[in-house]
């Protein structure tokens, strides 16, 4: 059965929303939703999640799950926002707790798994409507990372980018090039004809237009990363030196520290300002 998808781009963080609902029912999910934050104000909006909202309701689509592929890096998490707004459940897989010691101790805070409403394993399964979304472990780039089948489409977070532009870094703490290579195998070993859907677009050279849908069959002859033939020892060299020569994300900081509360800012303080910590030296 086909999903129907729409996509939300925000160019700002080069991050991909989707909206997949139900062509059979109103049921619908969000993944990976976008807070928008201008790290040089300090200025958190919500024009990305309210647009999602916007076609929800506009399309009269019952909004039942809020899925996170992983605890993003990139881009602060609109989920919590949309949570409050519709109350839809928002969903992570299991090993983000892992993802929360190790950042909860960056940031000397308390991350508790209870800020996400359901934290899924291998296999599990979610109804949407008359379709079924199935998890799909895929660590490698976090230990958390997963990706959601729904119908003929897979939306694989960051572990798989456009064929032109390759594959997901693994020098995250908890990331592994060679685990992140396995799980990128498993994602290829669905049906060639697999609708996958990326979470980031970032233009290579001799491409001028943003892409995010492509299929197992073309990842699987033009990723340039990770093609047929590709070995993991290959993948995991060149993966470990591109990864050697890559910078922190801009935005990593301000993101994880509330990626980890399921996209909820800090509190307030008694004068009612939220602050973002900047641990110095922590990466």
């Amino acid at each position: 059965m086909t999903a129907h998808v729409q996509a939300f781009f925000d160019e700002a963080t080069n991050t991909v929303t989707y909206l997949v609902s139900d062509p059979a029912t109103t049921a619908a999910a969000v993944i990976d939703p976008v807070l928008d934050f201008d790290p040089k104000a300090a200025r958190i909006s919500t024009v990305s999640a309210d647009a999602v909202m916007a076609a929800v309701t506009a399309q009269g689509l019952d909004l039942k799950w809020i899925l996170e592929t992983h605890a993003h890096a990139d881009h602060l998490s609109g989920a919590d926002h949309i949570r409050a707004r519709t109350g839809a459940k928002v969903v992570i897989g299991a090993e983000i707790t892992t993802v929360q010691k190790t950042f909860g101790d960056m940031f000397e805070t308390e991350a508790s798994e209870r800020v996400f409403d359901r934290l899924l394993l291998e296999d599990e399964t979610l109804p949407l409507g008359e379709l079924t979304i199935r998890v799909m472990r895929t660590p490698g780039h976090t230990p958390a990372c997963v990706t959601y089948l729904i119908g003929d489409a897979a939306f694989v977070g960051d572990t798989l980018f456009m064929p032109d532009y390759g594959t997901a870094r693994a020098d995250f703490p908890g990331g592994d090039a060679a685990t992140l290579y396995r799980s990128i195998r498993k994602i290829l070993a669905l049906p060639p004809e697999t609708r996958i859907f990326v979470c980031h677009d970032y233009l290579p050279a001799g491409r001028d237009a943003y892409a995010w849908e492509t299929t197992v069959a073309e990842q699987r002859a033009k990723n340039i990363h990770v093609h047929d033939g590709v070995s993991e020892a290959e993948f995991v060299a060149m993966r470990q030196a591109r990864d050697a020569t890559l910078a922190a994300p801009t935005l990593i900081l301000p993101s994880l520290q509330v990626n980890i509360q399921a996209g909820a800012l800090p509190k307030a303080s008694d004068k009612g300002r939220i602050f973002l910590k900047l641990p110095v030296n922590a990466i």
